[in-house]
């Protein structure tokens, strides 16, 4: 069993014991502890915690124990139920809400499950903000509210709609010219949330062809759930033998995009952003933000148009930081995460699908041939599972120290650049894993970049 406490909120195994993983009673903790944290830092008078979740089997269950606990809290709760995690950040706005929590453990197996906590914009906490509510949580000093001020629950079903609503009012998204493009679209949403809301999407978008692959709500994930490559092979083959023009495939949550290229080959997650950002700074031009993890693309042709280009630690508040630092007109993550501050400060799929839909018909390219306008790198993402006796602040200095001749950076974990290619390792958030990436020019430079990496953990943890 596993229970995490990060910067990307709690994340644990269902099951087991107090602590060992996200047990009944962790939630009612952890959930309790944010809501004394709201309580005490809002500037909302609302009174209001909006709470959504994707379509884990655990859902429910857990659903039911957050609001149950808001409200012993004397928080009243706005529960909008099967929902996206951009659709519960959007609905925290719009509710006025002093906060809100999505129940989602995003990319991670079905046994896992995670309260995600969010500020009165809708957007995560911070590192500090998410250490206080740790804090508040292992005091064990909560109080709870008396019969006279215990909270209600609301239920609101119509937040798809109002997010669907919200990002074809974009001014950069073009419905008659995707309508006029008559596409065909494949959609793989892992039987999650994605098959609820993304076909709605590109109906209201004018697609009208649209081939669902697991899209039941059911929240037996049909594979793998992270939209890595590994994992799309049914949509790959369903690509070719339905002849569509573009696939997309969602995460449980649909905050990542992985684009499916009409041969049945992946753009690559890292290619979502950089495409993106291409079709916005063409039109908006402005400064632009990823994770250090991410493709040196999107800097490549935040360059081409005369535009600035930053990086920001992993983590989608530190990006959202570093984006609000510049003024960024987009920015992201290379796992497949749009963030466009036009809607909102949250990685959303569903503004990734329409301007990239809008993008290919306004371009009038395949997506193959899209993806041979951009900076062709290759990147390679490994990792090495900890353990108890691994010194994870121990081997990062010692690959600082080993590679102190190139140019290092070490906001989050340590990256090393060097000129024609980089390699970061860091220790995850979401998982007990040290990850390893690294990106070239093609697969066996990088391969080579990791194990060398690898090389170095070895002989420091053989010590």
């Amino acid at each position: 069993m596993s229970l995490i406490k990060s910067i990307s909120g709690i994340r644990g195994t269902i099951g087991g014991r107090e602590g060992d993983g996200l047990s009944p009673i962790d939630i009612v903790k952890f959930t309790a502890a944010y809501a004394a944290f709201i309580r005490k830092s809002t500037s909302v008078s609302t009174n209001k915690i909006v709470v959504g979740r994707d379509a884990r089997i655990s859902g429910p269950m857990v659903s039911d124990i957050v609001c149950a606990t808001l409200t012993s809290m004397g928080f009243d709760v706005v529960n909008i139920g099967l929902a996206s995690t951009p659709t519960t950040e959007i609905a925290v706005v719009e509710e006025k809400a002093c906060g809100g929590i999505i129940i989602t453990a995003s990319h991670n197996p079905k046994q896992w499950n995670a309260l995600k906590l969010l500020n009165e914009n809708g957007e995560f906490l911070n590192d500090a903000q998410g250490k206080e509510v740790l804090a508040i949580a292992q005091s064990g000093e909560l109080e709870f509210a008396d019969v006279d001020n215990i909270g209600s629950i609301y239920i609101n079903n119509t937040y798809d709609d109002k997010h669907i609503r919200k990002v074809l009012d974009l001014p950069i998204v073009d419905v008659d010219a995707i309508r006029n493009a008559n596409f065909t679209v494949a959609v793989d949403a892992v039987n999650s949330v994605g098959g609820i809301i993304i076909p709605r999407l590109l109906n209201a978008l004018g697609v009208k062809n649209v081939i669902k692959l697991n899209c039941e709500a059911t929240g037996h994930f049909a594979h793998t759930p992270e939209p890595i490559p590994e994992n799309l092979t049914d949509i790959s083959a369903l690509m070719r033998s339905e002849k569509a023009d573009v696939g997309f495939v969602v995460d449980p949550d649909v905050d990542r995009l992985a684009i499916v290229m009409e041969n049945g080959e992946m753009f690559v997650e890292e290619y979502t952003l950089v495409a993106v950002a291409d079709y916005i700074l063409s039109h908006t031009p402005g400064s632009t933000v990823s994770n250090l993890s991410s493709s040196r693309a999107l800097r490549d042709v935040t360059r081409r148009h005369g535009c600035n280009y930053s990086a920001a630690a992993v983590g989608e508040v530190n990006v959202v930081t570093k984006m609000k630092e510049t003024g960024a007109v987009i920015g992201g993550e290379g796992n497949g995460g749009v963030i466009y501050p036009e809607a909102h400060y949250g990685r959303d799929a569903l503004v990734g699908v329409a301007i990239f839909l809008t993008l290919l018909a306004k371009s009038g390219k395949k997506v193959t041939e899209l993806k041979a306008t951009y900076p062709q790198y290759e990147i390679v993402k490994n990792k090495i599972e900890l353990t108890p006796e691994i010194d994870v602040d121990a081997i990062l200095a010692s690959v600082k120290e080993r590679f102190a001749v190139e140019q290092i950076t070490d906001i989050d974990g340590v990256k090393i650049d060097f000129a024609d290619s980089w390699v970061h390792l860091r220790k995850s958030n979401t998982e007990p894993i040290i990850r390893i990436y690294a990106e070239a020019a093609d697969v066996d430079r990088a391969n080579i970049l990791v194990n060398q990496i690898k090389d170095v953990i070895s002989e420091i943890t053989a010590r």
